[in-house]
């Protein structure tokens, strides 16, 4: 079969959304360091504390400003001020409220592909806030079907595809992870396009021995599909 419908990652995806961790992890050791005990990895414990919290916060912005609090606590030994703790919310309630940015080219290039394929844009993350970014995105009115989702496994592609009666070999996934946005639609029988983003989680990364197609930008989607459509 053909392919009839593209799954579209949202962060790093279509828009920018690495970057911003990246800066809030800069102000965690800018603002904690001072009262950290001696020898504290603090970059590394928020990351040790960010994974141990999948379970229980998933994914997004709130997740992580959770998760620098707790790392803050456990870095100094309970006794970061108020203060520092104020300005890691602080920070979080910046994230939320920022300006989605669309990558290079995804305006036109979602625009084009909706004329003749079914978008699905399946993302991670915080339920509202995901929703808002899609919202202010401009890319609403080209897409067909949004799912958010706790996390993307096997699993999870298997419920999304079925409910929505999608055909597995009809189907493409396109995102910059590839432990989130390939591995798993491969699992089911898919295909996949990674589009590498210029940061990336380590979380996401992942060893793998499958041949991935890979494009330097989104600009480059439609002339794949259209060779392999």
């Amino acid at each position: 079969m053909g392919i009839e419908w593209i799954g579209l990652d949202a962060d790093d995806t279509l828009w920018h959304s690495e970057g911003h961790f990246t800066d809030a992890l800069q102000l965690f050791c800018e603002q904690v360091g001072p009262y950290a005990v001696p020898g504290a990895n603090l970059a590394g414990h928020l990351d040790a504390v960010e994974r141990r919290n999948l379970a229980v916060f998933g994914y997004g912005v709130k997740a992580f400003t959770l998760s620098m609090i707790e790392a803050a606590v456990d870095v100094t030994d309970g006794h970061v001020p108020g203060h520092v703790i104020a300005n890691l919310v602080e920070r979080g309630k910046v994230m939320l409220d920022h300006p989605v940015e669309l990558l290079d080219g995804v305006a036109e290039i979602v625009s084009d592909l909706s004329r003749h394929f079914q978008l699905a844009v399946i993302t991670k993350g915080d339920l509202v806030h995901q929703e808002r970014k899609l919202t202010s995105s401009g890319l609403c009115e080209h897409v067909h079907v949004v799912e958010i989702v706790s996390e993307k496994d096997p699993a999870t592609y298997r419920r999304i595809l079925a409910r929505h009666r999608i055909a597995v070999d009809g189907f493409v996934m396109v995102g910059n992870a590839i432990r989130s946005d390939v591995l798993p639609v491969l699992a089911i029988g898919g295909r996949a396009v990674h589009i590498p983003y210029e940061q990336t989680w380590a979380h996401e990364h992942a060893d793998h021995d499958h041949d991935v197609p890979t494009l330097a930008s989104i600009r480059e989607l439609p002339g794949w599909i259209d060779a392999h459509a």
